[in-house]
């Protein structure tokens, strides 16, 4: 692992020595531009409003037995 780091390292540093002395020249040709793409959608159109209405509702009565004990 560090041999290989060494040989990375030397190779970027004799690229580096290379560019300094006018022997490398890298130019940039062309502007990078990353432009988003452009995305449309058509949705529908929701819309929240309140009603008042009448709801029927089930009642619910519960009876109690009278003094009765629980059997043991």
């Amino acid at each position: 692992m560090r041999t290989l780091l060494s040989l990375v390292a030397i190779v970027v540093l004799v690229v580096v020595g290379l560019m300094y002395f006018g022997i490398i020249n890298i130019d940039q040709t062309r502007q990078g531009v990353v432009q988003a793409p452009k995305f449309q959608a058509d949705v529908a159109k929701v819309t929240l409003g309140t009603e008042n209405k009448t709801v029927a509702v089930p009642t619910i009565n519960v009876e109690k037995p009278a003094n009765s004990q629980a059997p043991n």
